[in-house]
């Protein structure tokens, strides 16, 4: 269905194969002269909690982008699919086929690593840029995608390494780590339990479906060597795992979470149990404007207010790096984004550096090279498309079950 607006909120459950496109459709023909963007996203299933500043992102850059003039003089599309989650392999999948057949230059997506894992060959295949503001999993960093894959958030090996420092710095000697049996729980589970096995920390690792509701006979397991500290790598089964944990009798304050679960917990029964708590999330502190802004797009798009901002940066430097690089290189189709992307995001002797698009346009087109530092930070790709350094915000949470920023640690994201 084609529409010029589309209120996303209220559609969640009938969207898993409808598209929610935003401005006018373009023939296939012209498909290198006017840049199409597909997001996919989890608007169903365990991830779709962190949808709201996903979207906010997502209109807010394309927003900004046409009302700089668009790219290449016409204004830019954007068309949302849904994801899913592991329950339903078979959304995302579609989501990637229906957006190469609409014949899209970029995708935004998916937010799972373990998501993208099923549609990358798919997509870098067909020669179309695909940029994630979410995937963490460390092995995307050597996938074979012909160049065409990158990502503004950093791969939890930067994560990972932050999370167990503050955990031995917290002064905790014996570890728990509950994890989900994805890419991103595999993989970021085996980061922490490295780094605090060499900060001489005993860990102790659980792994649980994808999903799983009853958590009882996992939190038992983490609990039964009386762990100083539990992490829970996880996206919504945190809401289990978390009042099991108190029920057991284990103290709130030594609960670790990751950005899959670092989320507003206020109106749940349990908030003040986790005064004290803490959380990693990538990307820095954003600033009040910038929060204002996302909170207007979504307000616009779907009538709601947005109270949480995870990866909201993330998704708006996607579409406004890959913007700017189709408008370098006087091409929007994939292969022109892939041209430029990269160069783009560097800083380097007689460059310009900007922070939106619409300062980055004015110096294209004033016939000079740009550098893009975008809100989640300076990007700058490596050969592999990931950021070669990154932020990770610490982040405390108080008896009210919200969370506020304790600190920012800037790192290497493959070191």
């Amino acid at each position: 269905m084609n529409v010029s607006k589309r209120k996303v909120a209220g559609a969640v459950a009938s969207v898993a194969a409808a598209a929610l496109v935003f401005g006018a459709s373009v023939p296939a023909s012209a498909a290198d002269s006017q840049l199409k963007i597909g997001a996919i996203v989890p608007l169903t299933g365990g991830l779709s909690f962190l949808v709201p500043p996903e979207i906010a992102g997502l209109h807010l850059a394309v927003d900004e982008i046409n009302a700089a003039g668009g790219v290449l003089g016409k204004k830019v599309t954007l068309d949302i699919l849904d994801e899913a989650d592991g329950d339903s392999p078979a959304v995302s999948q579609a989501s990637a086929t229906k957006h190469l057949a609409n014949k899209v230059d970029l995708i935004i997506g998916a937010a799972s690593s373990g998501r993208t894992r099923l549609i990358i060959n798919k997509i870098t295949g067909a020669k179309v840029v695909q940029i994630s503001g979410s995937n963490t999993a460390p092995d995307l960093t050597n996938w074979k995608d012909n160049g065409f894959y990158f990502r503004t958030a950093p791969s939890d090996l930067l994560q990972g390494r932050v999370l167990a420092n503050q955990i031995l710095q917290d002064g905790a000697s014996s570890v728990a780590v509950l994890f989900q049996s994805t890419p991103y729980g595999i993989g970021l589970n085996a980061q922490v339990k490295s780094v605090l096995e060499k900060g001489k920390a005993t860990v102790t690792s659980i792994e649980f479906p994808e999903n799983e509701t009853s958590v009882a006979s996992y939190v038992d397991k983490a609990l039964a060597g009386n762990p100083d500290a539990v992490v829970i790598v996880s996206y919504n089964e945190s809401k289990k795992i978390i009042p099991a944990l108190q029920a057991k009798g284990f103290s709130g304050g030594n609960v670790y979470l990751v950005d899959g679960n670092a989320v507003d917990y206020s109106k749940e029964s349990y908030a003040t149990y986790l005064n004290g708590a803490k959380a990693s999330i990538p990307g820095k502190a954003l600033d009040d404007a910038f929060k204002a802004k996302l909170v207007a797009s979504y307000k616009k798009y779907t009538s709601k207010t947005l109270t949480d901002f995870t990866y909201g940066e993330s998704l708006y430097d996607a579409v406004i790096i890959g913007a700017l690089a189709a408008q370098a290189a006087k091409d929007a189709s994939g292969v022109g984004i892939k041209s430029q992307i990269t160069e783009i995001s560097k800083a380097g002797a007689g460059k310009v550096t900007v922070t939106n698009f619409k300062d980055g346009l004015a110096a294209l087109k004033a016939g000079k090279k740009i550098n893009y530092d975008g809100k989640t930070g300076a990007i700058e790709f490596d050969k592999n498309g990931d950021p070669t350094g990154a932020y990770i915000g610490i982040y405390r949470y108080s008896a009210a079950g919200t969370f506020k920023l304790v600190k920012t640690v800037l790192g290497s994201t493959v070191k």
